[in-house]
């Protein structure tokens, strides 16, 4: 019986998982294979295999690995794995984490942040309330190990993470939590974004930060 009520809980995490997927997808927010996806059953964490679409995803493109590290299984990870293995490591909280290369996200990287780990302004009280402070991580070649290093000891600097030139990591408590606090983070940094196009940089936009009733400036 306690074995098929955790076959079920993890249908159900993987159902959930390639709704998210085949979402972000549909609407553009990642293409092609770039992005990836885990999330934990147990003490397993299951991470979309490499070279997978997020348009086309489905049950059997999901590989099994346990918290040190080790693959669980024949399937090869997505070689950002260690991006999502640091998360679980340092966050024990974390049930899932999602990785993009949204374009808002991508073009706000490329703006000097004023405080790197609060790199995205909050134009809206939304960021803030949804995943909170955005740690930049700077520049290193995707899936090198430099990038899981500079990565890895900026982990507990943020609640979500912005890699400069690449695209957003984004943890949540599960994955319809990371689903809503990705799209919040690819929402603000494209509004950010414009309000710099359109020649508001200088200019203060307050917002009301409903968690603290301090004044956020964009």
């Amino acid at each position: 019986m306690e074995k098929e009520l955790k076959e079920k809980e993890l249908k159900e995490k993987l159902d959930k998982a390639i709704w998210v997927a085949r979402s972000l997808f549909e609407r553009s927010r990642t293409t092609g294979s770039s992005a990836n996806l885990s999330f934990l059953h147990g003490k397993t964490m299951y991470i979309t295999i490499s070279g997978s679409c997020f348009g086309t995803l489905d049950a059997e493109q999901f590989a099994a690995m346990d918290l040190d590290g080790n693959l669980l299984g024949s399937k090869r990870p997505s070689k950002e794995w260690p991006l999502h293995l640091a998360v679980y490591q340092q966050k024990p909280r974390t049930g899932a984490v999602i990785h993009t290369h949204g374009a808002g996200a991508v073009l706000w990287s490329f703006v000097p942040p004023e405080d790197e780990e609060d790199c995205i302004p909050a134009c809206t009280p939304y960021l803030r309330m949804k995943l909170g402070k955005v740690c930049m991580v700077p520049y290193q070649q995707p899936g090198s190990q430099a990038l899981f290093d500079a990565f890895k000891v900026r982990v507990m600097s943020g609640d979500g993470y912005l890699l400069k030139r690449h695209g957003a990591v984004v943890p949540g408590k599960d994955i319809m939590d990371a689903f809503y606090s990705i799209e919040e983070l690819e929402e603000t940094a494209r509004i950010a974004w414009e309000l710099r196009r359109a020649g508001a940089s200088m200019v203060a936009y307050a917002a009301v930060d409903s968690a603290s009733e301090s004044t956020i400036i964009c």
